[in-house]
This record gives C-alpha cells, sequence and structure tokens, in this order.
C-alpha cells in the first residue's frame, strides 16, 4: 500500500533517509536524541505495519524538533555530502506543506491499519472476528475518505504553524510551450494544488486501500 503510487514512495523515502542520516553514526544519533523528547525515529519495514506507524508516528509528533537536529547536523558536520542532506531533509521535505498533509494522512491510515494487524496476530482469532475487523477497517477507509481531508488539512497547518512555516502548497514549475494557432483550447478546468492533492494522492490511497482490505477479507470467506 505504501507503494500504491509514486508520491506515496517518495514519502517514505523520505521517512527512511531522515533515519539513515542519523542511525549512520553514533555521533549523529546523538545530535537527533539531544533534540528529541520522546519517540525515537525507526527503520522501515517491507512487512510489519508496527514498523511503519512508528517510524511515521515519531516524525509526526517531533517534526519540529527533528527539523531542528538536523540543521544542527549540517552545521557540525565539514562533509559537504552530509550537510547538504541534512539541510536538504530539513527545508525541502520537512519544511513543505505536502509533505507534513501527507504525513498527517499516512499517520491516520497506519494506525487504523496496525490496530487491526495486532487483533490478527492472537493466537485465539477467529474468522468470524478476522472478518469483522476487515469491515469495521473499510467502514474507517470510507469515512475518512468522505469526510477526513478537512480535519487532516486543520492537523497540518497546526505543525506548520508550530514551526513557523506558511501552510501553503508549493506552485509546481509549468513548462510552457508556444500554441499553434489552429489549435484547439483544452477548456477543462485546472484544478488547485489542494484540490489535485486531494484527489491524485489523498483520494486514490484511500481506494487502493479499501480494495486491498475487501480482498483479504474475501480470502477469509
Amino acid at each position: 500500500m505504501a507503494n500504491c503510487c509514486s508520491k506515496a514512495t517518495s514519502f517514505f523515502g523520505v521517512v527512511q533517509r531522515i533515519y539513515t542520516m542519523f542511525s549512520s553514526s553514533t555521533k549523529r544519533w546523538k545530535i537527533l536524541l539531544d533534540h528529541i523528547p520522546n519517540l525515537t525515529l525507526k527503520s522501515l519495514s517491507q512487512t510489519r505495519w508496527e514498523s511503519r506507524i512508528e517510524s511515521v508516528k515519531a516524525i509526526r509528533f517531533q517534526t519540529s524538533q527533528i527539523r531542528d537536529a538536523l540543521f544542527k547536523l549540517g552545521e557540525m558536520n565539514d562533509e559537504p555530502k552530509i550537510k547538504s542532506e541534512a539541510e536538504c531533509l530539513a527545508t525541502y521535505e520537512l519544511e513543505n506543506f505536502e509533505f507534513l498533509l501527507g504525513m498527517t494522512i499516512w499517520y491516520e491510515i497506519l494506525f487504523a491499519v496496525n490496530s487491526v494487524s495486532k487483533h490478527f496476530q492472537s493466537k485465539d482469532m477467529s474468522i468470524d472476528v478476522a472478518i469483522e475487523q476487515l469491515k469495521g477497517l473499510i467502514s474507517f477507509f470510507k469515512k475518512y475518505k468522505e469526510y477526513g481531508f478537512e480535519n487532516t488539512i486543520i492537523s497540518a497547518k497546526e505543525i506548520a504553524t508550530e514551526m513557523d512555516i506558511e501552510p501553503k502548497f508549493r506552485e509546481k514549475r509549468i513548462i510552457r510551450r508556444k500554441r499553434q494557432f489552429d489549435e484547439i483550447i483544452d477548456k477543462e478546468v485546472l484544478k488547485t494544488l489542494e484540490e489535485s492533492f486531494k484527489s491524485d494522492y489523498f483520494l486514490y490511497i484511500l481506494d487502493h486501500a479499501i480494495t486491498l482490505f475487501r480482498t483479504q477479507r474475501v480470502n477469509f470467506k
């Protein structure tokens, strides 16, 4: 599910890059620990839902502190490659409102999935209970798809305000070409960046999740 689209793949790639940046040496890890109050960064796992929720959770609730740790790492490191990567992660990723919004969305999704996954690990889990758990998860996704985006925007804006960054999407650079005199003008109304994010990312990954867990429910029968 985390690889269902390019934006999702890119998001989790950033999460792993942040972990790798600090975990590559004990000195860097100490810089991280000096800045974060509670949750330690985790490496991503391709197979364990709990690993993914813990990875995102640590950044979701400590974004500002991790950004500060990256800036500190950049200041203290004389190696140009490390300095550049740390500053890039802090400025172009963690200070990107689109990243903050994606982070909030993935936390909500992974939290719901992990809660069900933990029930599945129970030794006395029956098939009937498993099916009901999956039905509940699919119901959550449907409600979140319909009503969750606005609340997610609010949460992401709160994080942006805490970090003192502007809660708006960054404009994408548009490559323009000269239109031929006889070329028909496309009358389709261009979507705003927020509408595009909602349709091409938020709704897309939720549709993918609903399809995925519906298939699992059928396989239990």
